[in-house]
């Protein structure tokens, strides 16, 4: 069979495979989506003034705790469980890694808002009760997400896509409940949010039930392996990295534009942006459930995971530019959509997002080469690298094109950065180099 004719059939089972995982993750995405929404509606109409504002207060807290366990201990958990069978020992030392990790980072975290509630929890007003059920409600929402992890690691797919639809769920079913119930008693916004928390910690037993069913549970021995652990921990000091490379400087971004212009004029920045965030988080959920978990499983495998990373990328270069083009058609009628009338305005910006979006988008599959590996150093190197690009670039283009001139500099940050992975993953575009 020629070369050529022998890539086309490797590659077919792979196109059929992320086409199809991707759809599926497709489901778990629209309902969190519809779950958020319905959450946000009921707050914003029962919770009273400031009920929006304590709910993202609120999801913001519970990211603090969730953060360096789904950044860091679970990407590693797929990277290193992916190959194996539950049967082993290795299975089984470095899932007993990841529940010492997460439960040190935990301990860590509750002692802090046990010590120290007033910074971090002060805002509700919480009683001894309270905290003890939030510290509950953490627990069980953190193991659900290590069994969750579980299931996605050993390609369990639409077990994961299940539990995704009953968690989003359950949190505003237990929103309207308690908001309902007792019907003569003002609404008690962070009795409603301690529910909100418990119904998805709830969660755990149905993930529980299902790791058990398909045997990814096995005894773990009481001694700890130090190698898992060293193992693990690169994968928390990379989720270490893109918070203070990634989350960090866009913190640090917006500060900047609203000192130099204003708040109502980094409004059009902002209504850019966070219409990217939008559809970034529909390409990071099928990433992260789709093309990681069989990227990892492949690290053994050097021309087959090639092949992956290639057929991903075929798939998604004219998916995404049809796309991003589509939404630029209808910027003038997505932006008042979506925000109000003020923000057409903004539609002179959209290109360079959508730009600077395409480019971060294609640099990703090769990017989470380094994840798959645990190369902490490269990723780490990466990451603030392209850090430091974008504030040299802010510092050149904001004081000549003004708003944006942030916008520009992303494009110029994400150009270099996929022209890099280019040549760094030059020997991926060579068919049959393993």
């Amino acid at each position: 069979m020629p070369p050529s004719s022998t890539s086309a059939t490797e590659a077919a089972p792979s196109t059929r495979r992320f086409v199809r995982g991707s759809l599926g993750s497709g489901i778990g995405l629209g309902a969190r989506a519809a779950g958020a929404l319905a959450l946000n509606k009921l707050l914003a109409v029962y919770g009273g003034p400031g009920g929006l504002t304590l709910l993202a207060h609120f999801q913001n807290l519970l990211a603090l705790f969730t953060a360096l366990p789904n950044d860091g201990t679970h990407v590693g958990v797929v990277k290193y469980l992916a190959p194996l069978q539950p049967t082993g020992k290795r299975y089984s030392a470095w899932l007993g890694a990841a529940v010492a990790l997460n439960s040190a980072v935990l301990l860590i975290g509750l002692l802090a808002v046990w010590l120290l509630p007033g910074p971090l929890v002060g805002v509700f007003q919480p009683s001894a009760g309270w905290l003890a059920l939030f510290g509950l409600g953490i627990v069980m929402v953190a193991t659900y997400g290590l069994l969750s992890t579980v299931l996605l690691a050993a390609g369990r797919l639409r077990s994961y896509i299940t539990l995704t639809v009953v968690l989003s769920v359950l949190g505003p079913v237990a929103v309207a409940a308690v908001l309902r119930w007792p019907k003569d008693m003002p609404v008690d916004v962070s009795r409603v949010l301690l529910a909100y928390l418990l119904a998805q910690g709830c969660v755990l037993f149905p993930a529980l039930g299902l790791a058990r069913h398909h045997g990814l549970l096995p005894p773990l021995s009481g001694r700890l392996s130090r190698g898992a652990v060293r193992g693990l921990s690169k994968f928390l000091l990379m989720a270490v990295g893109l918070l203070l490379f990634g989350k960090a400087v866009d913190f640090g971004v917006r500060e900047l534009l609203v000192r130099q212009f204003g708040l109502a004029e980094t409004d059009l920045w902002q209504a850019v942006v966070k219409l990217s965030d939008n559809y970034t988080m529909v390409l990071a959920a099928v990433m992260s459930s789709v093309y990681y978990p069989r990227l990892a499983a492949l690290a053994t495998q050097p021309a087959a995971q090639k092949q992956w990373v290639r057929t991903v990328l075929q798939l998604l270069v004219p998916l995404l530019t049809a796309g991003l083009l589509l939404l630029y058609e209808v910027r003038n009628w997505l932006l008042p959509l979506v925000f109000e009338a003020r923000f057409a305005a903004a539609a002179d910006l959209l290109a360079p997002q959508l730009l600077a979006d395409w480019l971060r988008f294609i640099s990703w599959p090769l990017i989470m080469v380094f994840t798959a590996q645990a190369r902490v150093g490269r990723y780490v190197a990466v990451q603030a690298g392209s850090a430091m690009v974008y504030a040299v670039a802010l510092g050149l283009l904001l004081p000549r094109f003004g708003l944006l001139g942030a916008l520009l500099a992303g494009v110029g940050r994400y150009a270099l950065l996929l022209l890099w992975c280019g040549w760094y993953f030059r020997r991926y575009w060579r068919r049959g180099n393993s």
